[in-house]
């Protein structure tokens, strides 16, 4: 269920629980900034997660909130996630979803990197 992107940060969500570890991930990559993992529902043939370290629910809380380090260290981070994957070329698509008409469906700042074939539309219908 899509969550309102204005609530307070729930701790308790389950990204929170894999930056502390609770929860296992495969994770990619990590900095001081953010972590990227493999998503436990691929949409694409590679479909990563790059999550910031700090408790932010949304990009409007992130963007509002964090620092310029760290939003710039999340920012360099999502990219050399990319070029990691070696999705550069031929290209990608990043998304994040915020609030409910965005269907953010986990309670912490999220950009999905979706890659390794053409991705088609960017909206359906």
């Amino acid at each position: 269920m899509p969550i309102d992107a204005t609530q307070p940060y729930d701790d308790q969500n389950i990204f929170a629980k894999i930056l502390r570890g609770e929860i296992p991930s495969n994770r990619v990559y990590e900095d001081a900034f953010a972590i990227a993992f493999h998503d436990i529902n691929p949409q694409a043939p590679t479909h990563l997660l790059v999550i910031p370290k700090g408790a932010y629910v949304s990009w409007d809380d992130f963007s509002a909130r964090a620092g310029d380090a760290e939003i710039a260290g999340f920012i360099r981070a999502v990219g050399t996630v990319a070029r990691a994957a070696g999705l550069v070329e031929p290209g990608y698509r990043l998304l994040a979803n915020i609030g409910q008409h965005g269907h953010q469906e986990v309670p912490h700042l999220h950009v999905h990197i979706f890659g390794g074939r053409p991705l088609g539309a960017m909206l359906a219908g």
